[in-house]
């Protein structure tokens, strides 16, 4: 009995750390089958003992949350959802009930409260007891009605999440604060927990309602599925469901299966709930599941393969992750060969080595993980060098999970962001060039300074080996770049990254040199800081860079491969001495920077704040309480939509 006593301490100490990391970190110290194991194993030596330490997982709602925001009490527990991963248990638990079946989206859980049609209150799940206030971060999402037809006091909950498609579209333009996020749900939690609400636009969370709390009034026939259509009729975009009984749930859950390779939402499996409300709410709940639902994971399909070799894969923070890789195994219908193995810990912990027996499987039927390792030969050795640069390496505990860092200021990976600022959208715009394929160009050697951009020839070979790869991504890469390298000069200075140096101060220093780049070069501070919008600081560190010989040879070796266009300005000088500020979303206009440069070409400014200064602040939603609207409508500056804009600008 001491053995099992000890062993239930153990138990739930690691899977608190485990959750802990998860939840409130955004990190993983423990793959996700492991974590399904263990928690299985201790709810079953629970059972057997009759023994539930405090703070045991099994019994927890949720965890501490951890931030500055407002914290608030739920006025009823949110309560976690019990599980089973076989479907004559759902057929059972659904006897001769109808219910809905739906995605178990893998977000962040948010309670929405609305009044008098208003949306009132948003609060997070937190641990379940108390959430985080984030109403403000929530206005921001891209589909939450500000305000519905139905007056009475409206309380549900539903899932925040990032699809997938935004997700890869923004983890290229993340800073390096940013990084840690490896997946949509830890970008989510992130986004939606911000203190600056702008933060939050600018990553595309959407809601979708799940469970109807309550709504004053309003008469549902005892039916959730009501609930469902009316919260569509109220403005939500609702989870996709389908009504089911016992004789049908297995067809439905197929359809679900077989959408999830093509589903743009991250979901971790399905929830069956009962369609009769009160029948539901009668079967009352345990100490930590409601009886009116259950949720259902998909049993995951294990391969069994051999270790190859641990591949040690730098990254831009210097983190330094083991990648397995092993025999090709075909899993949910694709064949793969490698799985992140995430850090130190969970590669000591599985005792990998080189041609062990392991078995591998698809994390929701997605990502490659790594279940079990059946002969445990390892751990292998941590390397002591980088396997890029050859600096040294350290071992930093970072929690409780251990993890391998480059610490060679100079390492190539480290550089990453400036060769990715080098062929971003306002710089050169190498199309289709992502930091997820420039790790691959720079980890093979092929990418050592911003020259090598136009010389990915010479390593074809390598590159169409690489995963992910192969002939036509080697060609449409190499023809991205030959038609970048036809650019202006204000490109190639933002594109060279000098601090403080944007799109359109690096256009004014040309247009104010006569864009003759050896002017430019050697440009002196005072010279520089009399060009408008300039200063002294933006001076200093402009030439402050090209007095770097280092610097000055990174630009003379990519001069060759490039051809300068002198931009063709409209010679229109309609704006001069006025100064713009933009802020919200645009419609007639592709984005800021286009706007931007349109104000610019014809002589006027744009800033990022509203000063006395400010001629015009252009928002196309005018009764906003912005910040910024805020500001205009105390200094009485004109607040114009783009149309406003666009009609001043032809009556000019």
């Amino acid at each position: 009995m001491q053995q099992k006593q000890q062993r239930l301490q153990e138990l739930t100490n690691l899977l608190n750390r485990a959750a802990r990391a998860y939840y409130q970190e955004s990190r993983e110290i423990m793959p996700n089958v492991e974590y399904d194991r263990l928690y299985d194993e201790l709810k079953a030596l629970e059972q057997e003992t009759g023994v539930t330490l405090s703070g045991s997982p099994t019994a927890m709602v949720g965890y501490e949350v951890v931030s500055e925001l407002p914290k608030e009490r739920h006025a009823a527990a949110m309560l976690s959802l019990d599980k089973t991963k076989e479907i004559e248990a759902l057929k059972t638990w659904l006897g001769e009930q109808d219910g809905l079946l739906s995605w178990k989206l893998d977000g962040l859980t948010i309670v929405l409260t609305y009044r008098e049609g208003k949306l009132y209150k948003a609060v997070t799940r937190g641990n379940g007891e108390i959430g985080e206030v984030v109403t403000s971060n929530v206005r921001a999402f891209e589909n939450v009605p500000l305000s519905i037809p139905h007056t009475g006091e409206v309380i549900l909950r539903g899932e925040a999440v990032i699809r997938y498609s935004d997700f890869e579209k923004i983890n290229e333009e993340l800073g390096e604060a940013d990084s840690r996020y490896k997946n949509p749900r830890n970008l989510c939690s992130g986004s939606v927990r911000q203190l600056n609400s702008q933060i939050t636009a600018n990553r595309h969370v959407r809601f979708y309602a799940f469970f109807l709390v309550s709504a004053e009034g309003a008469d549902f026939g005892n039916s959730r599925e009501e609930q469902f259509l009316w919260l569509s009729r109220q403005g939500f975009d609702v989870v996709e469901y389908r009504r089911v009984d016992a004789s049908s749930i297995e067809d439905d859950i197929q359809y679900f299966s077989a959408a999830v390779e093509t589903n743009d939402m991250p979901s971790d499996g399905l929830v069956l709930c009962l369609d009769d409300i009160a029948y539901g709410e009668a079967l009352g709940r345990t100490a930590k599941f409601p009886r009116h639902s259950i949720a259902f994971k998909w049993a995951d399909e294990l391969g069994e393969t051999r270790l190859r070799y641990i591949e040690w894969s730098p990254s831009r923070t210097g983190l330094i992750n083991p990648v397995a890789v092993f025999e090709p195994v075909e899993l949910e219908g694709t064949t793969v060969s490698r799985a992140s193995v995430h850090n130190l810990s969970i590669l000591k912990e599985l005792a990998l080595g080189e041609g062990d027996t392991i078995l591998v499987y698809k994390a929701n039927m997605i990502i490659p993980q790594i279940a079990e390792n059946r002969t445990k030969s390892g751990p292998v050795s941590i390397p002591e060098s980088c396997p890029i640069c050859g600096g040294p390496t350290k071992i930093r505990a970072e929690g409780d999970a251990e993890t391998l860092h480059c610490v060679n200021p100079d390492c190539q990976v480290k550089k990453l962001k400036s060769f990715a600022l080098f062929s971003s959208r306002d710089a050169l715009n190498i199309d289709g060039l992502s930091e997820a394929t420039l790790e691959k160009l720079i980890g093979i050697g092929a990418v050592r300074e911003l020259a090598d951009l136009f010389t990915l020839q010479e390593h074809r070979e390598k590159i169409v080996a690489l995963e992910g790869f192969g002939e036509k991504s080697f060609e449409k890469l190499c023809r991205a770049a030959k038609k970048a390298a036809g650019t202006t000069l204000p490109r190639l200075l933002y594109g060279l990254g000098i601090a403080n140096i944007g799109p359109a101060n690096a256009r004014m220093i040309c247009r104010a040199f006569d864009y003759d780049l050896d002017q430019i070069v050697a440009a002196s501070r005072e010279d520089l800081a009399a060009v408008d919008g300039i200063g002294p600081v933006i001076a200093d560190a402009f030439a402050a860079f090209f007095e770097s010989e280092r610097n000055r040879e990174i630009l003379d070796h990519v001069l060759p491969y490039l051809t300068l266009q002198k931009e063709e300005l409209s010679g229109d000088s309609s704006l001069a001495g006025k100064v713009y500020v933009i802020t919200g979303s645009l419609s007639q206009f592709a984005n800021r920077d286009q706007l931007k440069a349109y104000i610019e070409d014809r002589g006027g400014k744009v800033t990022g704040s509203v000063t006395s200064k400010t001629t015009f602040l252009i928002n196309n939603d005018n009764l906003s309480n912005s910040s910024k609207n805020k500001k205009a409508k105390e200094l009485g500056i004109p607040i114009l939509t783009e149309e406003e804009f666009l009609r001043q600008m032809e009556e000019q």
